[in-house]
């Protein structure tokens, strides 16, 4: 092994991905562009990974050269992947962030439907926590009172979306009829 590989970097997450019960992507993020450059290439170590985990009792594997943790909740996988080298611990504490920011976004209910149904705030949580790979946030306090503050300050929700659209199509409707 090369001394580069061993010198410490901030660059501790190379993915993270939330699979179904099935493995199937719901959310997936590689922070790394080597890793896995293509779509089939992701979905393929994704499907490598579950087929792994889904049955073991264990929160951490080792696979491809990577250390994975993992956490499942009723129908939903969530992984936190790092490199061979990476701390368990510091992954751990991203995961644990997720699971318990993702648990009270989702009103305890952690569950494909209620994921599904909040997705831009999943979008919100993953990036408080992780930027490029670089960990910004490990409490889920902190990290639920920054995605809180973001949707107070642009609060855009499914009804101001079609108030938006309704006054767009008025919009194109009284200039073509001028």
């Amino acid at each position: 092994m090369d001394s580069a590989s061993l010198e410490p970097s901030l660059y501790t997450v190379k993915a993270i991905f939330i699979l179904d019960n099935d493995g199937n992507r719901l959310l997936s993020k590689y922070y790394d562009p080597e890793l896995y450059p293509s779509m089939k290439e992701q979905k393929n170590f994704e499907r490598n990974v579950f087929n792994k985990t889904h049955k073991a009792d264990n929160e951490i594997a080792f696979l491809e050269g990577m250390t994975i943790v993992y956490k499942g909740s009723i129908d939903l996988f969530f992984y936190v992947v790092g490199s061979a080298q990476e701390n368990e611990l510091m992954l751990m504490s991203v995961l644990n962030c997720l699971f318990d920011s993702l648990s009270q976004i989702l009103r305890k209910n952690v569950e494909q439907r209620c994921l599904l149904d909040n997705m831009e705030g999943v979008f919100l949580v993953v990036d408080e926590i992780i930027d490029g790979g670089v960990i910004l946030e490990s409490d889920p306090q902190q990290v639920l009172q920054k995605v809180s503050y973001r949707a107070d300050e642009n609060p855009l929700s499914e009804q101001s979306v079609a108030q938006v659209l309704q006054s767009a199509k008025e919009q194109i409707k009284w200039s073509i009829l001028k």
